[in-house]
């Protein structure tokens, strides 16, 4: 009996390795301006919000990087031309592993974190596969990122 509670209270729960969602942005604000505040928020991705504060999209470095890659000019082109539409959510309460089998099958690399409908958090694939390396495909945990979001 003692060693099943040793095990339960080792696994990791998304609320244990979210963040807050540090930065978010409206769907009609410039492609430039969600690099100003990935940059200046050291993050690795917005939320995209309604003015109602509803998350609708995320929009990642790396898609901001695509969009200038593939010649939109960051003046004039909107954030809502290139976020990825509904975000991928997952409840506080979810396992770490279950987090990183739901981003794996999905494609993505964070997942906006709910409690009941209110979001709390976001969590990214980096910090789920150190705390459920063997979920990830890796025998160890990954050493941490240097990079924060």
């Amino acid at each position: 009996m003692a060693d099943k509670h040793i095990l339960a209270s080792a696994v990791q729960t998304v609320a244990q390795l979210m963040r807050p969602p540090t930065a978010t942005i409206e769907p009609a604000a410039h492609l430039a301006a969600a690099a100003y505040l990935i940059k200046h928020r050291h993050a690795s991705v917005l939320v995209v919000t309604t003015d109602d504060h509803d998350p609708v999209a995320m929009i990642s470095d790396e898609d901001v990087a695509h969009a200038v890659a593939d010649g939109r000019d960051p003046e004039r082109t909107r954030v809502r031309q290139v976020a990825r539409q509904r975000p991928v959510t997952v409840d506080s309460h979810a396992a770490a592993a279950d987090a990183a089998r739901l981003m794996l099958a999905q494609g993505v690399q964070h997942l906006l974190v709910e409690e009941g409908e209110r979001l709390v958090g976001i969590v990214d694939l980096n910090e789920v596969c150190q705390a459920a390396p063997d979920t990830c495909g890796c025998r160890e945990a990954a050493p941490n990122s240097s990079r924060s979001s």
